[in-house]
């Protein structure tokens, strides 16, 4: 089975000019959706892995998926003001202002070794500041997996240059 076969295109979406590679089809088809869990898994064999940590919101479904069969933790990394307890935060650039993304301060301990889960990666931005979130809580990024990777907007890159592993299932061009 092709991936990419599973993953809806929707021209024009949200704005003229961008292709949005919809994975909620991905999610529907339980084949896909079994054999992305398992890839993503698959680089870590023989790995020592303490947490999943998700974006919000895809990242969640993937990533409780990759923590529960890996029989781990699972961290939500989500959008400013949405955990309960005390948080930690980091802030990122967007293509029109800034925002913020936050763990609780207990979620990783120090040395813990986290995999870094979300749907897409295109800019890099939110991964980034979620990297550094989980850093400065203690955690040790051992991977960052993205189902999709928009190749030619360097998100993937950018990550590589802040010296962490990257893995996609499946890359597209454009935005």
């Amino acid at each position: 089975m092709d991936l990419r076969s599973v993953i809806r295109t929707i021209p024009d979406y949200p704005k003229p000019g961008i292709m949005f590679r919809d994975i909620t089809t991905l999610l529907s088809d339980a084949r896909g959706f079994r054999r992305a869990v398992d890839e993503l898994v698959q680089p870590l064999a023989g790995a020592k892995i303490d947490k999943v940590a998700g974006i919000e919101a895809r990242g969640f479904i993937l990533g409780g998926a990759i923590a529960h069969q890996l029989s781990i933790g699972f961290v939500p990394v989500r959008k400013k003001g949405k955990l309960p307890h005390e948080t930690l935060g980091e802030s990122y650039e967007l293509e029109y202002g800034v925002d913020e993304v936050e763990i609780h301060v207990d979620a990783v301990a120090e040395g813990e070794k986290v995999l870094l889960v979300d749907d897409l990666i295109a800019t890099g931005g939110t991964a980034s500041a979620a990297i550094k979130l989980l850093e400065r809580a203690g955690g040790e990024i051992a991977l960052c997996a993205f189902v999709v990777d928009l190749i030619d907007l360097g998100g993937a890159d950018k990550l590589r240059a802040m010296g962490k592993s990257v893995t996609s299932l499946v890359q597209f061009e454009g935005e």
